[in-house]
């Protein structure tokens, strides 16, 4: 079937697609309603129907002939270790560790907070809680006091699972002091608590409140799946929110299970016992969505990689990967792209590796450049392919569908929305826009299964946020375009768009112009005011490394760049080059900071920062007087 069949089948008949979808899946009791509509706007899939999603994601395989192959891959340079879990050995700690958190007064319902490194432990916690019915809700491991502080408090939890440190190249970062630190604030002190003890801090002293993963899983005992209902809640996991206060984002297990499944074979194009590698981190929705659940939903071997692309040891880490495990499909942010690139912009060190294995490369997480996308597509020859979702959905809301039919690459585009999601484009009072037209990007009501069906505790919050602003619409928070092609193009987030003079300009068209020059490495735009014009560009631009250029001709070359790829009304205000770019754990730039810091406004330091210390250099090269 081809995509426009297949998303004409999703769209006008989604109670018989999706009914077919959650056929591959094992189900305890079938659901009553495909699609629940009694409770419009909030829409619920599967209603009245029971699974569990560790029976599917691990015991299923066992049963099923896949107990012997690789379920999960660990691999740490940081460390220097690597290990193979088969199915059959997921299965055994998953089931143990479950029986430990019973040990502990864990049941069906309850929440369980993880705050942990990227170690195999970290999946079993995840595992575990989900074969008991409990809610995990993973926390960034190295997320400051306060940032886990609050999400232990909104959250509620029964149990902490936490590790002794984590390890940032080769910083090890104790993870403890911020965790004691954190359930005082929350006022939960002797919160009960498992934690990993790492040789490269081991724990000595264990709190009154504590037991260490070895000693409990010595002697803990298995135990079975429970089944929840398909509408219970999986998880939740925080996202930044305006007001400071973060939004717990609700997973519900049955779309969830659903959904991810039915995107291995029609997005990503891989099948059961091929290897899949998302570099991101279980603590962002990509780390649930694509280490975790859904290559172990469709039989597939995850690797779990705690390490950089760039540094542990060199540019070439994710080369050595692909090749000494067989990678077939690599899902990583576009940010991984452009630090390998300015290491190593000849990909003379990706020619030392036979990575022939590797089928798709796909990119999401921040808009990817035309200019990243082509360097990656030239090198690796193979489909590179840009991607959207975000957290509230949890899988592609926009990709090039490898598994369905392969479209045409528009570099700078995540190509057409996936079955399932009615993606318009609507200006201000909520009209569709023309072709071609920058607008709000939305989503026609009922969103497809697997995406948020809440936000934990604040109903009111979730439609105020997310429901409001446009009756029967999804409100994405993006602004873009839909082209005559019905390709979709995600040029920035709403509060990113620039009014210069009455005109609304895209930081992502900007960035695209100046990521075309060959010295620059990696770039963005934002808004800075402007008393004659209201806004104005102002455009930051990190070189290659080795890059020899005279600052004031390269600016020159950019200003000139961006006047004839965008126009005269888009021409920057100046152009800084800067070391590096401020951005969080994730990836994404920190766009507003920098806004605030070019505009002489206060400004927070976000917790989700992956170093500090850029900011001072942002300063500094603002005003180097």
């Amino acid at each position: 079937m081809s995509y426009e069949e297949l998303y004409r089948q999703s769209i006008e008949q989604p109670d018989r697609f999706w009914a077919e979808a959650a056929d591959h899946l094992e189900w305890s009791r079938r659901w009553e309603r495909v699609l629940d509509v009694s409770a419009a706007p909030y829409y619920q899939w599967f209603s009245g129907g029971e699974l569990n999603t560790c029976y599917n994601a691990v015991d299923r395989h066992c049963e099923n002939g896949r107990g012997e192959q690789a379920a999960l891959i660990y691999d740490s340079p940081v460390t220097g270790q690597m290990r193979s879990f088969s199915y059959f050995e997921l299965q055994d700690l998953v089931a143990r560790f479950a029986g430990v958190l019973r040990t502990h007064g864990v049941e069906k319902g309850d929440r369980v907070i993880i705050y942990m490194p990227m170690i195999p432990e970290a999946v079993i916690s995840m595992l575990a809680c989900s074969r008991i019915g409990a809610i995990h809700s993973v926390v960034f491991g190295g997320f400051a006091a306060k940032e886990l502080a609050t999400r232990v408090v909104d959250a509620d939890p029964t149990l902490v699972i936490s590790a002794s440190c984590g390890i940032e190249g080769q910083r090890v970062i104790p993870y403890l002091p911020l965790l004691e630190e954190a359930l005082t604030i929350a006022g939960v002190e002797n919160l009960p608590r498992v934690l990993v003890s790492r040789p490269q801090l081991p724990i000595e002293d264990v709190h009154p409140a504590a037991v260490l993963w070895d000693q409990a899983m010595e002697a803990a005992e298995a135990v079975d799946c429970v089944d929840v209902l398909a509408t219970d809640p999986l998880y939740i996991l925080y996202t930044s929110g305006t007001t400071g206060q973060p939004k717990g984002v609700v997973r519900p297990s049955g779309g969830h299970a659903v959904a991810l499944k039915w995107t291995m074979d029609h997005i990503y194009g891989v099948q059961p016992g091929d290897v899949y590698w998302a570099a991101s981190d279980i603590g962002w929705v990509v780390g649930h969505s694509y280490i975790v659940y859904a290559p172990l939903l469709h039989g597939c071997t995850t690797i779990l990689y705690e390490g950089k692309p760039v540094g542990t040891p060199d540019a070439a880490a994710f080369w050595r990967v692909i090749e000494q495990h067989g990678v077939k499909c690599l899902f990583t942010a576009p940010t991984a792209f452009r630090a390998i690139r300015r290491e190593d912009p000849e990909g003379e060190l990706l020619r030392q590796h036979d990575i022939s294995s590797l089928k798709t490369l796909f990119l999401a997480g921040e808009r990817c450049d035309p200019d990243t996308l082509h360097w990656a597509e030239n090198k690796l020859e193979i489909p590179v392919i840009d991607h959207w979702w975000q957290t509230e959905s949890g899988w592609a809301m926009a990709a090039n569908p490898m598994g369905i039919e392969p479209l045409s690459i528009k570099a700078g585009s995540p190509t057409v929305a996936v079955p399932g999601y009615d993606i318009r484009v609507l200006d201000d009072e909520g009209m569709e826009v023309a072709d071609g037209e920058t607008g709000n990007i939305v989503a026609k009501l009922p969103l497809p299964p697997g995406n948020l069906s809440t936000l934990w505790g604040d109903r009111q919050r979730f439609f105020d946020a997310y429901l409001s602003r446009f009756d029967g619409y999804y409100l994405t928070g993006d602004a873009g375009i839909r082209d005559e092609d019905g390709y979709i193009w995600v040029m920035s987030r709403i509060d990113d768009v620039i009014n210069v003079a009455g005109h609304r300009l895209s930081t992502g068209a900007l960035e695209e112009a100046l990521a075309t020059h060959p010295d620059v490495a990696e770039c963005a735009v934002i808004g800075v005011e402007d008393r004659l014009k209201g806004e104005m560009p102002l455009g930051f631009v990190v070189l290659n490394a080795g890059a020899e250029v005279d600052v004031a001709q390269l600016k020159s070359e950019l200003v000139q760049t961006v006047r004839s790829q965008v126009g005269p009304i888009a021409t920057p205000r100046d152009i800084v080059v800067v070391a590096r770019l401020p951005k969080t754990r994730s990836g994404k730039i920190l766009r507003g900071t920098m806004r605030k810091i070019a505009d002489l406004k206060e400004y927070k330091v976000p917790a989700t920062i992956e170093d500090p210390a850029v900011l001072d250099e942002i300063n500094e090269a603002l005003r180097p007087d």
